[in-house]
């Protein structure tokens, strides 16, 4: 019971009596079923669920919480069922115990992959009920309290995931406390020496800061005494290690740059006064104006909030100071544990619940767009990030996105919707392209087009989890309808060769193969085929085969050619080999490639070649002939070296309607040099017209265009 006593007078101080006595039944049944299961450390395994629960206490959690926590481990350690805990316990318990407990029962393929799905479990009860990750937010406070007798691999493996997980998670629910000691005991297991080094630093940099403080601190007092303003706090304020250490990492700059800015907070008794200090501080230091944020009207997706401003102090020593209500302060340390912790039914807390309810529905959406459990965490983490810009909607509406979001991020964060037929966009009403990083302050207008939609080059600038989940759920429908689409095509190509047609096939002839091929449907079977994991010709031959008895259809030569015919619409599921670039007049063939669909090539190209008599990889192809759309062609240049000749070569090929996608030069002696380009064409037609345009350019000696040699 020594272990109890502790938790007891701390929930004494706000339970009841009826509710103490039921968490001590809980913690009686809890050390009885973890019997004599001991720790690393040796110590009996009973002590962590309550120090836990003590953890939470401190919070002022409710009794269901209190309990949880006693009886977290249990379902996963112990014989005790699910069940049991419901009986005894209740249902409520039941189910926050549940979303805490890990998946023990199921086999994963690797630790990655079990711990993925653990995440994903949690997130989803955390969902329907938020004092989850409060739960598992104290177990991993303990535990990471508590690495010291671990394996040195599984300490540094938890103190990872700590670091990329949990302590964003805590940073997101607005919980500063938690934040800041999970990163310094994360920092210290992953890296001990730099740790040490870095602490040594500080206690000697403090010690040398504290005449100027104490000067500082005595000039903020005076002016705040001058100006009237009522019962304010005056503290200084200190960067932790980890915060530290990552400004030093991703800024690149020096330990003496950061700890050169001097940090203060100045706590008031309401939102009016903050303002009022602020100007306070503005006549006595001077601000750097770029260097102010307010918080307050606007605040932080965690629901933070205070005035940010920086000002040249004494010598011209840069000050940070943070100005904050009681109230703010509360919810800066505390985040969503507040609204336990302090009772208080005013609106700062219930922000913080809708904000943090609004990012978990945001989870939630992830998820679903997510093909499996790695995936979703690796988008979860994308969104875990600490710094926000804050646009506005043509009516106002204020938009927070993470640090580096563009507009198809804003436009995902609007609606699905909008994001998958979003087109261009205007900030502050100028056109601006979707790739253009947003800064706070600017109104974004989203244009949407009815028959547009995502382009898988957004994934290389998309940073938000929601928009980059929802355009690859988007980009693998799209595949997946376009791969049976061609499957349908390559398949009736196939049946020619047994004079049938695909629509003459009984539908119980293909669901026959599909279950002999154990696949889910015919669709299945379509899209297997078009994307090359499966044969049309094997297909073919088994429907022939099927058919063959009933129908005595003729055989023809299987090698016949009957050509698929390339509409330049197919989308994900036909790609143009780079090697030849064939364009719509080019003599092509199609190579299948497993997982990807059919690469179209020039027919003579030496990459094709070899596949002419592999039936099961070598598709002949045409061009469809009224055929629209854009293709790539790589040509190759020789100019005289003289000043303009470049710049004329790309005025002919603007003239002849055409774009440059992409162009490098070189010289090859002092009077030539060598170009290579790629550009845009409809047709053997319009590269013609191109050439005799380049051609008529007097500092051109030679164009070709590029062909592959074997």
């Amino acid at each position: 019971m020594r272990e109890f006593e502790i938790l007891r007078d701390e929930i004494k101080q706000y339970l009841s009596h009826e509710q103490v006595t039921e968490i001590e039944k809980a913690y009686l049944f809890a050390k009885e079923a973890h019997g004599r299961q001991t720790r690393y450390s040796g110590e009996p395994y009973i002590t962590h669920p309550v120090t836990v629960a003590q953890i939470l206490a401190q919070m002022r959690m409710d009794p269901p919480t209190i309990l949880a926590a006693i009886l977290h481990d249990v379902v996963e350690d112990t014989p005790v069922k699910q069940s049991d805990i419901v009986e005894k316990f209740g249902a409520e318990v039941g189910d926050l115990v549940d979303g805490v407990t890990k998946l023990t029962q199921i086999h994963f393929e690797n630790y990655a992959q079990a711990q993925a799905e653990n995440f994903r479990k949690m997130v989803m009860a955390m969902a329907s009920d938020i004092r989850v990750i409060l739960v598992k937010l104290s177990d991993r406070l303990h535990n990471m309290r508590t690495l010291a007798g671990l394996p040195p691999e599984k300490r540094r493996r938890i103190s990872l995931e700590t670091l990329e997980i949990f302590a964003p998670i805590a940073n997101r629910l607005g919980m500063h406390t938690f934040r800041v000691e999970l990163e310094d005991l994360g920092f210290a297991t992953l890296y001990p020496l730099r740790y040490q080094i870095l602490q040594k630093a500080v206690t000697k940099a403090l010690g040398n800061r504290q005449e100027i403080i104490e000067m500082i601190n005595n000039q903020i007092k005076d002016s705040l005494k001058k100006g009237n303003i009522p019962s304010a706090t005056l503290a200084s304020r200190e960067k932790h290690l980890y915060s530290i250490y990552k400004k030093m990492a991703e800024k690149h700059l020096s330990f003496s740059e950061i700890m050169d800015v001097y940090g203060f907070r100045i706590v008031v008794d309401k939102i009016d006064t903050c303002y009022r200090v602020l100007g306070v501080l503005h006549n006595l230091y001077k601000p750097i104006v770029q260097r102010f944020k307010d918080y307050i009207a606007i605040p932080k997706a965690n629901g933070y909030q205070s005035l940010h401003t920086t000002l040249f102090g004494p010598y011209g020593i840069p000050i940070e100071v943070q100005i904050r209500t009681e109230e703010m302060h509360k919810m800066a340390e505390n985040g969503i544990a507040a609204h336990w912790l302090y009772k208080s039914e005013k609106k700062v807390f219930y922000d913080a619940q809708s904000r943090t309810r609004e990012w978990l529905k945001n989870i939630l959406e992830m998820d679903k767009s997510s093909k499996n459990s790695l995936e979703f965490i690796e988008n979860v983490k994308i969104d875990l990030f600490p710094d926000e810009v804050y646009v506005f909607t043509p009516k106002g509406q204020i938009i927070e996105l993470p640090a580096g979001a563009t507009p198809v991020d804003f436009a995902y964060a609007i609606h699905s919707d909008i994001g998958n037929t979003c087109v261009a966009s205007r900030l502050d009403k100028r056109l601006s392209p979707l790739s253009t990083q947003l800064v706070s302050g600017q109104q974004v207008e989203i244009i949407t087009a009815p028959g547009a939609r995502p382009n898988s080059a957004w994934l290389n600038f998309v940073v938000t989890g929601k928009a980059r989940s929802k355009i690859k759920h988007y980009l693998k429908k799209q595949q997946r309808e376009e791969s049976v689409e061609l499957g349908k095509r390559l398949i009736e190509k196939a049946l020619h060769a047994y004079s049938l047609h695909i629509e003459q096939v009984p539908d119980f002839v293909l669901q026959t193969i599909v279950n002999t091929s154990r696949l889910e449907s015919v669709g299945n079977l379509f899209e297997e085929v078009g994307i090359g994991n499966r044969p049309a010709l094997l297909v073919a031959k088994q429907i022939a085969k099927s058919l063959g008895d009933a129908t005595k259809k003729e055989i023809v030569d299987v090698h016949a050619p009957h050509p698929l015919i390339i509409k330049g619409t197919e989308g994900l599921v036909i790609s143009f080999a780079k090697c030849c670039r064939p364009i719509p007049g080019d003599h092509i063939a199609g190579l299948i490639k497993i997982g990807q669909g059919i690469e179209v090539h020039m027919i003579h190209c030496p990459q094709i070649e070899k596949f002419h008599h592999h039936s099961d990889k070598y598709v002949p192809l045409l061009w469809e002939e009224k055929i629209e759309g854009d293709f790539s062609v790589d040509l190759k240049v020789d100019l005289v070296n003289r000043r303009g000749s470049l710049a004329s070569l790309t005025l002919a090929i603007s003239e002849a309607e055409s774009n440059i996608e992409n162009i490098r030069a070189q010289e090859s002696d002092r009077h030539h040099f060598h170009v290579d380009i790629t550009i845009s064409v409809r047709n053997r037609s319009h590269l013609a017209r191109i050439l005799r345009k380049i051609r008529k350019r007097s500092d051109v000696i030679r164009v070709l265009r590029h062909k592959p040699h074997a």
